[in-house]
């Protein structure tokens, strides 16, 4: 299998942001190769929160949520200790597994002519002006006139990202649970957002009735409990008890929970005009956003659709994409940013649950700023 190959487009990681980006080039007729080092689908540490900006994605991209089994969302649920307050969505919101979704999506971009390579993982990247060489083993080295680095959270040598400034010292870990009856149905249409010392957590159902739990916690809190899941989960449960009882008698279904570290809040990539063209900055590549806005799929998901429009209208000036994709994204990432810093705290927390109970309309108002704008989707979902 290894060799040397030329290529129009390679797009490195089969996530969301590079199973999307796949889908419109290939859709337009243009040679796309994606290599993806995992050779099977498989679980990822996400939230699995569809915004109704994230479904408008899907549904472009020609994804049934309804045939995937995704659950409805309606109502927002905060707890801050024992006490807690909830509203109104300003959206109805999906939850599917990173598993189910991104299988879909890969297809999809098959089904619409992209080659996909599974089991391949990139070690190096090294480009030119013209061009750029992808070291992939076993594929071989593959020369590529346009590469879209879709490598999520992890950087491939030859394209390191620059995060300082960014807020990286969180865990993310996730787990899913089946739940008794009792607590499924409580469960149901709400997303619940649990915060605690250092950290937080969301609780929703995917497919199948499957509860996601999915949090962040700073590593000094991680390290202090003795860098253990049980520790921290009944530490998070004696700290939240509506929490302890919506997992009483749940059953955890991975033996261990999915992890990451180092996650960079915060990071918006800054355009670089010495930067050599045809090499564009998908999803976590580009800028990451705290979890608990339920945006981050929405983001990976518009950076790999405005990349292959950009490249569909301008060719290989990936500095354009750079530059609009920072202007669509900064706003939100820096709000999310602020809120992170002051959730880590307990005054902080205590803050802002006073301030959601006292007036609801202000978690939706927060889930409302930190969305996809209306102007920049179209800037991505019209063909050019």
């Amino acid at each position: 299998m290894s060799g040397q190959r030329r290529q129009e487009i390679v797009i490195v990681g089969g996530g969301l942001a590079g199973a999307s980006a796949a889908c419109v080039l290939g859709r337009a007729g243009h040679s796309v190769l994606l290599l993806e080092r995992d050779p099977e689908p498989r679980h990822k540490v996400c939230g699995e929160f569809l915004s109704i900006e994230a479904q408008t994605y899907l549904a472009h991209l020609g994804i049934d949520l309804d045939l995937l089994g995704a659950s409805r969302i309606s109502r927002l649920r905060l707890f801050h200790r024992e006490k807690r307050t909830e509203t109104d969505l300003p959206f109805l919101a999906r939850g599917l597994s990173r598993k189910a979704l991104d299988e879909a999506l890969l297809q999809r971009a098959m089904a619409l002519g992209a080659e996909v390579a599974r089991g391949v993982a990139v070690r190096t990247i090294s480009s030119e002006e013209s061009s750029h060489q992808v070291d992939a083993s076993p594929f071989g080295t593959v020369h590529a006139d346009s590469l879209f680095l879709a490598s999520g959270k992890h950087d491939v040598r030859g394209a390191r990202r620059p995060t300082s400034g960014s807020m990286n010292d969180f865990i993310g870990f996730k787990m899913h649970y089946r739940l008794s009856e009792e607590q499924r149905a409580a469960l149901d249409g709400t997303i619940e957002i649990i915060l605690f010392d250092e950290g937080y957590a969301g609780l929703q159902l995917i497919e199948d009735d499957i509860a996601n739990l999915c949090l962040v916690v700073t590593r000094q809190r991680f390290e202090t409990i003795g860098r253990s899941w049980d520790s921290l989960t009944e530490q998070i449960a004696l700290e939240c008890p509506p929490l302890a009882e919506t997992l009483r008698g749940a059953a955890m279904l991975f033996d261990k929970p999915l992890s990451i570290f180092q996650i960079p809040y915060g990071f918006v990539h800054r355009p670089d005009t010495t930067e050599p063209q045809g090499i564009f900055r998908l999803g976590d590549q580009i800028g990451v956003i705290p979890s608990f806005t339920g945006e981050g799929m929405s983001m990976a998901l518009h950076s790999g659709c405005l990349a292959a429009t950009t490249y569909l209208r301008l060719g290989r000036r990936s500095t354009s994409f750079h530059q609009q994709m920072a202007a669509d994204i900064r706003g939100q990432i820096r709000l999310a940013f602020l809120l992170n810093k002051a959730a880590r705290q307990h005054l902080g927390q205590a803050a802002i649950f006073h301030l959601c109970r006292t007036w609801p309309s202000i978690m939706r108002q927060v889930a409302s700023f930190t969305r996809m704008r209306e102007a920049s989707m179209q800037r991505a979902l019209v063909p050019p």
